[in-house]
Parts: C-alpha cells; sequence; structure tokens
C-alpha cells in the first residue's frame, strides 16, 4: 500500500493541514541500486499558512472540490442514510471521512488499497483529537489561512502513516 497525500478541511472549507508523500522511485532495469541512486528528497510536509506553491494550494481546491460534488450527488441519489466513503480512478484512490463536527479527512493511496475508513477515523480520534484538540494553546479555529501546526500530530501521523506502508 502506498500513500501519496493527506489533507484536512474544516467546517468553513479551508484546507488547514496537507502532508505528501512521495512514492519512491522505480528504475527502468528494477534494480534496487538504480532506485536507491534515484531516491528522492525525504518526503514534504505542507502545512496550510506555510505554503509557498500555489500548486499545494490549488491541489487542495481541487480536492475538496471533488469531494464536495460527490458527496453531494451520493446525498441527493441515495439519501441521507448514505455516506460518500471513497472513489477510484486510474491512478489513485480517494479515502473520504467526515466527523460529527464537519471536519473532513481526505486520504489519496494507490488503487489497490482497501477502504482506509477506519484509519481515516483512528487519525482523528488518536491523533488529532489528542494533539490537537485536547492542546490547550491550539486555536480553536484555523481561519485565514491559519493551519494546523502541531509538530505531535505531524511527528505522530507520519510514524502511523509509515506504519502502514
Amino acid at each position: 500500500m502506498v500513500v501519496y497525500s493527506f489533507y484536512i478541511f474544516d467546517r468553513h472549507t479551508e484546507c488547514i493541514y496537507s502532508k505528501s508523500w512521495l512514492p519512491p522511485p522505480t528504475s527502468h532495469d528494477g534494480s534496487a541500486a538504480a532506485a536507491a541512486a534515484a531516491a528522492p528528497p525525504p518526503p514534504t510536509t505542507t502545512t496550510a499558512p506555510h505554503t509557498t506553491a500555489s500548486d499545494n494550494n490549488n491541489d487542495a481546491k481541487l480536492i475538496f472540490g471533488t469531494v464536495f460534488s460527490l458527496r453531494n450527488m451520493v446525498r441527493k441519489l441515495g439519501g441521507d442514510d448514505d455516506a460518500f466513503v471513497s472513489f477510484r480512478t486510474a491512478h489513485y484512490k480517494l479515502h473520504y471521512y467526515e466527523t460529527a463536527s464537519s471536519l473532513r479527512l481526505v486520504m489519496l493511496t494507490d488503487t489497490a488499497t482497501p477502504s482506509m475508513r477506519n484509519v481515516l477515523h483512528q487519525i482523528y480520534i488518536n491523533l488529532w483529537v489528542e494533539y490537537v484538540v485536547k492542546n490547550p494553546l491550539s486555536p480553536v479555529e484555523h481561519r485565514g489561512g491559519r493551519g494546523v501546526r502541531n509538530e505531535l500530530f505531524e511527528l505522530g501521523l507520519d510514524q502511523f502513516v509509515r506504519g502502514l506502508m
């Protein structure tokens, strides 16, 4: 299983956290030495207030727009009891989890990955609530592009996702 990226959107539809894990490169001849020589730099972490490239911001907007549209379509076709969980394209699979407080967690993985709904729920319960919600120094609202800046949350998320791979 490969995890490509992870996004958190607040109830105001702003991306308050995003992180990308770059997939390891594969060489054309299949040798491990060639793949190690072409290894990319370590994974990059991008939080919403520190985005310097507009590509990260545009990706977050496109992902939220896709999730918003698909979630509304599922609700119109299936009623309020049905829930949008994931969708798959030829290149990735998008997993979606929404909390009661309208916090939206989105994870992009490879296409062969089974449902990650339980994993997203675990990230919310074990990492988000423990390190962000229960932190008295963390702001309640992340308006105006102020994203989540919590080192324990970022380290815990990175360890948790790397343990899945």
